[in-house]
């Protein structure tokens, strides 16, 4: 049987975007993510749990050349992903069914970034075995993520993820493992003068910095409206400098 899907798009109507009608589906950390993610022309791109591809198509964008491989253990999001960058005209963005640590893809990249599952294991569980799956890691996961993600990168290749500060020792403990250093974190605020839910985390294979906590950005205004910061990102395909 056949996944229902819908058609949409993202960044305000310049990536052409399908996905499950149910299940897993995508939010704001892909775009987030892409923006993140330092990538020039030519060069390749890692993603971990890359879904039906909404972190890369937004990268493709806003880099037309950059080359990325994202690797997805649900087969079915794999080739909606597929079916994304051909939609879009994204020839070298290439998605791959795998497990992330398992990491089938032998190359140095030159970047890598994930939004991993970072809902904690003991909470209350989706009943849609796809949403849960995708959204719920066990304790440790996110080391492990970060590890093996890292561990693909070049010498000063650079890892950016994005989760909630609760899984930051997690992240930063994977980051070691892979010898990622000179960490630098920008907190994301829902509107200003509210906890930071979500960080984007940004690292560099064999980076010897030491951890920089940035001035945080705020995604909404207190009247509910987008700031022009978190607009730029999500409908123009601004990037965000880490």
């Amino acid at each position: 049987m056949e996944t229902e899907t819908t058609e949409g798009t993202l960044l305000g109507g310049r990536v052409r975007y399908i996905q499950p009608a149910n299940g897993f589906r995508s939010g704001i950390e892909p775009v987030l993510l892409a923006a993140a993610v330092p990538a020039r022309p030519a060069e390749w791109v890692l993603e971990g749990g890359s879904g039906a591809g909404a972190a890369l198509l937004c990268l493709g964008c806003r880099v037309p050349d950059a080359r990325g491989v994202g690797i997805e253990r649900d087969s079915g999001l794999a080739s909606l992903a597929r079916a994304n960058a051909a939609a879009n005209g994204f020839s070298s963005m290439f998605f791959v069914a795998a497990d992330v640590l398992a990491m089938p893809v032998r190359r140095a990249f030159d970047h890598a970034c994930a939004n991993p599952p970072y809902h904690a294991d003991n909470g209350t569980t989706s009943p849609n075995a796809a949403r849960a799956s995708a959204k719920r890691g066990r304790e440790g996961m996110i080391a492990d993520w970060a590890a093996s993600l890292g561990a693909a990168l070049r010498d000063g290749g650079t890892l950016t993820l994005i989760l909630p500060p609760a899984r930051l020792a997690e992240a930063l403990a994977g980051c070691g493992r892979a010898g990622c250093g000179g960490v630098r974190l920008l907190p994301l605020w829902r509107r200003v003068g509210q906890p930071a839910r979500l960080m984007l985390l940004h690292a560099v294979r064999g980076g010897r910095a030491p951890l920089a906590l940035l001035a945080g950005m705020a995604l909404h205004r207190t009247d509910g409206r987008l700031t022009p910061e978190f607009e730029a990102c999500l409908r123009e395909g601004a990037p965000l400098t880490l």
